[in-house]
């Protein structure tokens, strides 16, 4: 029975030596193979038994049973240096009243849920919940950023509709976050980032931006070697945000015209923002009949979504820098009539939108991360405190848990 136990237990050099069931809880009473201990004064190896230190740790459930671990963290007297010191068992922390694998398996569900709702499925209190979240981030954090390379910057909002917004840094190469700022003014911002270190930001050689220009300026004064690049995705976006004004102005305009003529555009461009702003050749037969209706009613939606569609095209085909750039600018001048303040726009930023064309670096890994970010947010109900909400975001990326260990 012990042997099965032990097998069961499959905590590596440790021995179940006896058991004891109460109700639905399984008392193990466990100690480590090993007749000796490593003084950690001196680095020799004892076998001088001074003390047994008994205590109780949770662990694992078994089925539907309750484990709790009746330990012996036996005391040794070194013979070299005359020190006692306690064994070190590599499944439980000093003065832990649970196991690592325990710990690992609440943060697991954590990610997914929130503190009071974990801590009530398993008996526990949210202060030992938070306990456990910050005993694994202390084996994660802070993170390796050796190799990181190519920084992605953008923002998300903590808190919907109170304008409370938090800065997302994400290992572009990785896909990975990296790391989160609680507030988007520029000194914040460079406060986290200089913790990284200066080698680290040396070592940056590419940092993909929104069209803020708090973040360009911070790059060019931390990140010595890093090109500055404006994500594509940020771009388009306000394109379609123009072309979106201009359906509304078109719809509104309708109702001034005759009846006739006010249904037919009215109509056509009522309820359809996501068939003009969708790229052409994703659109299904039957979104396709409904765009060429919009554009038969609206020449002038017509002309913009052909030129929405063109940069789109631009950005998609354009095989080297010299014929991305030179098709920007013949871009810019037949859309300047049509989508003026996206011009503008681009023009200010045109050097950090044109290395897109050398690099063909796109934010949209962070894009991806910001979804999965506000997927923990909602799990959470919200986070009132910034620290639970970087940690269980960070672990979410960095900490693979390892139950069998």
């Amino acid at each position: 029975m012990k042997r099965v136990l032990t097998q069961l237990l499959n905590l590596s050099d440790v021995v179940v030596e006896s058991s004891l069931e109460e109700g639905l809880v399984l008392f193990l009473s466990v100690s480590k193979k090993t007749k000796s201990a490593i003084c950690p004064q001196c680095g020799k190896k004892s076998e001088h038994l001074h003390q047994n230190q008994n205590y109780l740790v949770k662990d694992l459930p078994m089925g539907d049973k309750e484990v709790i671990l009746n330990v012996n963290r036996r005391r040794f007297k070194c013979k070299t240096c005359q020190k006692t010191f306690n064994e070190k068992l590599d499944f439980v922390g000093a003065r832990k009243t649970y196991t690592h694998r325990y710990a690992e398996n609440i943060v697991k569900q954590l990610i997914s849920s929130n503190v009071s709702n974990v801590a009530e499925n398993n008996g526990l209190t949210d202060e030992e919940v938070n306990s456990m979240l910050e005993d694994i981030a202390k084996n994660v954090l802070p993170i390796n950023l050796n190799n990181l390379r190519r920084l992605g910057i953008d923002e998300i909002s903590l808190v919907k509709g109170q304008g409370k917004f938090i800065v997302v840094l994400v290992d572009i190469d990785s896909g990975k976050l990296i790391g989160l700022v609680k507030e988007r003014k520029q000194f914040e911002i460079e406060n986290i980032m200089k913790k990284w270190g200066e080698e680290v930001l040396e070592r940056i050689e590419e940092v993909s931006i929104d069209l803020t220009g708090n973040y360009k300026s911070l790059v060019d004064k931390i990140c010595p070697n890093a090109v500055v690049t404006v994500d594509r995705f940020h771009v388009t976006k306000i394109i379609h945000e123009e072309l979106n004004q201009a359906r509304i102005a078109e719809k509104k305009t309708a109702l001034e015209l005759k009846a006739e003529d006010r249904e037919k555009v009215f109509d056509s461009l009522k309820g359809n923002k996501y068939i003009i702003l969708k790229a052409e050749d994703k659109l299904t037969d039957k979104q396709k009949v409904k765009l060429d209706t919009i554009r038969e009613a609206s020449p002038l939606i017509a002309i913009m979504h052909s030129l929405k569609e063109e940069f789109r095209n631009l950005f998609d085909t354009s095989e080297d820098s010299g014929t991305g750039i030179l098709g920007l600018l013949d871009w810019l001048e037949k859309a300047e009539p049509y989508y003026q303040k996206s011009v503008k726009t681009i023009k200010r930023w045109f050097g950090e939108i044109a290395g897109y064309f050398e690099r063909k670096t796109t934010n949209g890994v962070v894009e991806g991360i910001n979804n999965k970010l506000k997927l923990i947010k909602r799990n959470g109900f919200g986070f009132r405190n910034f620290r639970n909400f970087e940690t269980r975001a960070l672990l979410s990326w960095h900490h693979n848990i390892n139950l069998a260990r």
